[in-house]
């Protein structure tokens, strides 16, 4: 039996939020499969893979907090940025990173798209 508390109602995400916090949880998994394979092949010393891999997997969780806000999207941006960068460790990152990069371009695109088809149509057919 499910009940519903009676507070505020939840606020209304929009599309482009929804896919990107989407795009932004999957690339903290990523990074923390990065931090253990960076530690792994000892790249770097252990105390720069994980403290470095913990910060950046805070950071993605973020900003998927923040995308409410303007701000938050480009700071997704800029960490999309520094994901391309990881490719610096391991020349492999480099694939891994354009395909998430590739990924959040496109959620970027179609997302937007589909909440400005939302607007319009909500400002046809109003709610009641």
């Amino acid at each position: 039996m499910t009940t519903t508390s009676p507070g505020r109602p939840r606020r209304t995400r929009s599309v482009t939020e929804m896919l990107l916090s989407i795009v932004l949880g999957l690339e903290a998994v990523v990074i923390f499969f990065v931090t253990l394979t960076v530690y792994g092949l000892q790249v770097v010393p252990a105390g720069y893979a994980f403290g470095g891999g913990a910060v950046f997997v805070l950071l993605l969780l973020a900003a998927a907090a923040l995308l409410r806000y303007p701000a938050g999207v480009w700071f997704g941006w800029v960490l999309q940025v520094a994901l391309l960068a990881t490719g610096l460790l391991q020349p492999a990152l480099y694939i891994v990173a354009a395909i998430f990069v590739a990924i959040w371009v496109y959620c970027f695109i179609k997302g937007t798209q589909i909440d400005k088809t939302k607007a319009a149509v909500a400002t046809l057919f109003p709610p009641e």
